[in-house]
Parts: C-alpha cells; structure tokens; sequence
C-alpha cells in the first residue's frame, strides 16, 4: 500500500518505455540580454549554478542546452546520463542543503515544506515548473527556462520541434468507426488515470476511450482513480499500457497469469503495453516519446 501511495503521489505531479530521441538543442552563439523577467522572477545575470529538484525540469534544462549551467539534480533525475544527480529531494525538499549548494537560480516543481518562501528569505531566486495539465504548460515552461537561462532560441526550437512531432503522430493515427478503449496502470493494485489528467489527455489524442473515465472514485481521487480486478475484467479494454514496468516489474506475462486476465481482448490479442515509468510520469520533451508509443500500439490494431 505504501508503495501504491507513493507511485499514485507521483503520478499526481503530473496532474504524476519508449526511445528517448530527444536531441539537446545547441548552444547559444551570442550573449544573452539580462535582466530578464519571467512572472515575478528577475535575473540580473545568466545563472551559472542551478538546481533543479524536479526531473521534467532537469530534462527540459538540458533539452534547451542549458545543461552545463545546471551544477545539482534531485535524487530521481536519472535523464540525460550527464545530469548531476545529487542527494536532493524533489519530494520533501530542504532549504539549507539546496542552499548548501550555493545555487544562483532553483527550479522546482512544488512547493513542499514552504520551501520557495525559505530560500527567497536566503536571497536564492526560485522557478516553479508545477506539474502539467495540458501541453500548453510543458510548452510554456520550456519558454520560460529558455528565457531565464539565456537560451530562448533553443527553447522556441524545442517547443516548435515537439509541436510538430506531435502533430504528425496524431496525424498518422488510423480512422476508426468505433473507439479502441485502453485501461492505464500505475501501479498493480490498479490505480489509474483518467482523461482529465495530463497522461490521459495524451491518450485522446490518439482517439481512445478510456476505461477508467466514469469511475465513481474519479472525483476523491483528483483523476487518479482506483479501479478493480473485477472493473477492468468487465471493461475489457482493448489496448492495456502498463505504467509500472520498472517499479514493479510487470509485464505482458504478469499481466496474463492475473486470475481472470487471460480472457480480456488486450491481452488475448497480445496488446499489453510496457511503457518506461519514467517517460510515463515526467511532462518534458519526451512526451513526444510517450505519445509515439501510444500511436504505434494504436497502429498495430487492424483498422
């Protein structure tokens, strides 16, 4: 149960595998202009030692070439392989060990611990990069870093990149008559998404229907409802995407030795899907990558 609440609290974060293609964006060739503003946050000079305490912020940084300014990563930034890793928690996070580091700008994701009022009293400027709702805020956040780390260029290269692939896999969806519907696992005691959520926007675009929209949970749960055994097996979903891959290392074949499992259509037609938890549960450039997986599963179903 403790491991189900903290995958479920996670998932949250994004209302919180696939190739990872992304490429980082090139270096800016001329001086950025400072001060620059976002919000109410002025930098009077470029940051050159910042840390980050979410992992869709450290993906965008460096997605936006601003990666080699950042000098620490909280303890869950696994991507790129070259981020800085750090001891930090994005999820209880301390004021005086990110002090510690002595960082000229911190990018977070929440504001735990009323950590954001912490460091502003020590003088440290803060960016919050909440989680994701729509595309439209990864997009806005990507902006927004370029801005405050001298790489808007790169930024709007990104944006415009991930706009555009995104654009053509929904584009080479195949026409159905009728909806393919899917169910969406967080974790094995079955929490899962609905389409309000940030993941479940990223499915109706592929023009699935989802399982768990409707569920009597849905409201107390913010999205993040808690189906059954018994409501899925009933639902029989067509397509099942298996967001606990690596966590909990379920598969195609766990899935099918579930009493009652083997009969539903996804997994007699060998439709289960083991996405990469990470790419599932971040907002950042590799959405595309998550959107790719969707669409290819999707297009693997005779129309």
């Amino acid at each position: 149960m403790k491991r189900a609440l903290a995958i479920v609290a996670a998932a949250m974060l994004l209302a919180a595998c696939a190739d990872n293609t992304e490429e980082p964006a090139a270096p800016t060739t001329s001086a950025p202009a400072y001060p620059v503003t976002v919000g109410s946050l002025t930098l009077d000079k470029q940051p050159q030692k910042i840390v980050v305490l979410s992992p869709s912020a450290t993906e965008m940084l460096f997605a936006i070439g601003a990666g080699a300014q950042v000098t620490a990563a909280d303890d869950n930034s696994n991507y790129p392989a070259e981020a800085p890793k750090s001891d930090l928690s994005g999820f209880q996070p301390n004021a005086e060990a990110i002090a510690a580091k002595s960082p000229d700008l911190v990018v977070l994701s929440n504001d735990t611990n009323k950590v954001v009022d912490q460091l502003t009293a020590l003088k440290i400027p803060v960016y919050q990069a909440p989680a994701a709702t729509t595309l439209d805020d990864t997009y806005k956040q990507l902006t927004e870093l370029g801005t405050l780390t001298g790489h808007p260029d790169e930024a709007a290269d990104v944006v415009q990149r991930m706009k555009d692939d995104i654009a053509k896999l929904v584009r080479d969806v195949p026409q159905r008559s009728e909806k393919l519907s899917y169910y969406y696992e967080l974790d094995p005691t079955f929490y899962s998404v609905t389409s309000k959520t940030f993941i479940g926007s990223l499915f109706s675009l592929a023009g699935l229907e989802n399982i768990a929209d409707g569920s009597d949970a849905d409201g107390a749960k913010g999205g993040y409802p808690q189906l059954s055994a018994e409501v899925i097996i009933k639902a029989d979903p067509d397509l099942v995407f298996l967001a606990d891959s690596k966590c909990c290392q379920q598969s195609a074949d766990t899935v099918k030795a579930r009493t009652g499992w083997s009969g539903i259509t996804a997994v007699k037609n060998s439709q289960v899907v083991a996405l990469d938890d990470d790419v599932a549960s971040r907002w950042g450039p590799r959405v595309v990558d998550l959107v790719r997986a969707i669409v290819d599963a999707v297009s693997k179903i005779p129309a």
